[in-house]
């Protein structure tokens, strides 16, 4: 039988799973409004989710990477800043993925 320690570790495992495919609804679904990477993880954060920088712009790079996002170099503040924005690949990933998210909320109330 598993121990406290490795329950601790198989739940934080599967907690990360979780957290990894809510994190790109999140950052798709937040940058229906344009941000920069400071600014977008301040509003997640403000929303109730904590996202390190060695993770939030890996993320960024490759949802742009694929053409769910758009950015532009501009200065602001006397400091240049990438400004990020949904695409419209990127919305219709997000209307999906909103449609997909809902469908399995609805399932696991059932089933929790």
């Amino acid at each position: 039988m598993a121990d406290k320690a490795d329950i601790d570790d198989i739940t934080e495992k599967l907690r990360s799973e979780i957290r990894r495919g809510a994190l790109v609804l999140a950052v798709l679904a937040q940058l229906r409004q344009e941000h920069y990477g400071y600014s977008l993880r301040k509003a997640l954060a403000d929303k109730g989710l904590e996202v390190e920088e060695g993770t939030l712009y890996p993320l960024i790079r490759r949802l742009e990477k694929q053409g769910l996002l758009t950015s532009e170099w501009r200065e602001e503040a006397r400091r240049r800043k990438r400004f990020y924005q949904l695409s419209d690949a990127g919305a219709q990933v997000l209307r999906q993925l909103q449609e997909d998210w809902l469908e399995l909320d609805a399932s696991l109330q059932q089933l929790v």
